[in-house]
């Protein structure tokens, strides 16, 4: 598994939202062919929104090979959801495939639905799914965006989980996809900025109110990522620059943010509710 040095930077490239692996170059690194499971997650059935590609396709991969059963809703990408599906099969995983738009609510409640009509239950929930489109001013923002990014960042997120949890045992757990954003702010990200404070909040909130239920709540704020939201998102000289503002000077690869989700779980975390994990290549934030 090759990782960027530092001070490397990426080909300028642009594509549409949502954004697809398959036009990227270079690929997302998602996936670590040397590492081998230890059962951390056997028989586990987790949930994983945005889990096609990026930092969904990292976690889900790695959570199959840890042994759970995993159930994957995305938008539309079929190339993507596909690619990930083989992967986690080659490796002797099971996998579903829920595509649909969450900002329906009737499709969060659905892919709740039919995970738990395919495996029985879910153990573990990873809200990660995420939309963000730029601009360099408020008065840029339309409502139509202003609405949308609301919608699949935290509405959806709040109403997967609300169908989620009568069907989540004791010692099930939830995991919030948040952003580095949501600390530090963003000039050309206000809305999604401002979702991903949401999910902070929402997280820590969400913690306190399962404590009775013994259902842990986490989140992970990843900083500068290369997922196909970036070139997705922004043009091609700010992408190619995507990450060199970090410490470390490089964006990060989805495999390098997986185990925090692993992390958050499994049992090494049992004592951790209401908290935010930062793989974000160096930068302290103090959340």
């Amino acid at each position: 598994m090759q990782i960027m040095s530092e001070t490397e930077t990426m080909p300028p490239q642009k594509q549409e939202l949502p954004g697809t692996e398959q036009k990227m170059h270079p690929k997302p690194i998602s996936d670590d062919p040397q590492y081998r499971g230890s059962g951390q997650l056997k028989d586990k059935v987790a949930l994983i929104t945005g889990g096609d590609s990026g930092i969904g396709k990292a976690v889900a991969i790695l959570f199959a090979k840890e042994g759970a059963k995993i159930a994957i809703a995305y938008l539309s990408e079929e190339e993507d959801a596909r690619e990930t599906k083989e992967i986690i099969e080659g490796y002797g995983g099971e996998v579903i495939l829920l595509p649909g738009n969450i900002r329906s609510r009737e499709v969060c409640d659905q892919i709740v639905n039919d995970t738990v009509e395919e495996f029985g239950r879910i153990d573990i929930l990873v809200n990660n799914a995420g939309l963000q489109y730029t601009a360099k001013s408020i008065t840029e923002i339309t409502d139509e965006h202003l609405e949308e990014t609301f919608a699949v960042n935290i509405l959806a997120m709040f109403r997967i989980t609300r169908a989620a949890i009568p069907h989540m045992k004791e010692g099930s757990c939830i995991i919030n996809t948040t952003s580095i954003t949501a600390y530090e702010g963003s000039p050309e990200l206000l809305d999604y900025s401002s979702t991903k404070g949401a999910i902070v909040a929402f997280t820590r909130s969400l913690a306190k109110n399962l404590h009775d239920k013994k259902i842990r709540v986490n989140g992970v704020a990843p900083g500068p990522i290369w997922t196909p939201l970036i070139p997705a998102s922004f043009d091609p000289g700010k992408t190619e620059k995507h990450g060199s503002k970090a410490p470390m000077e490089r964006p990060g690869q989805p495999v390098e943010v997986a185990p925090s989700y692993l992390f958050l779980a499994s049992k090494a975390s049992t004592y951790m509710s209401g908290q935010i994990l930062h793989p974000n290549g160096g930068t302290v934030v103090n959340g």
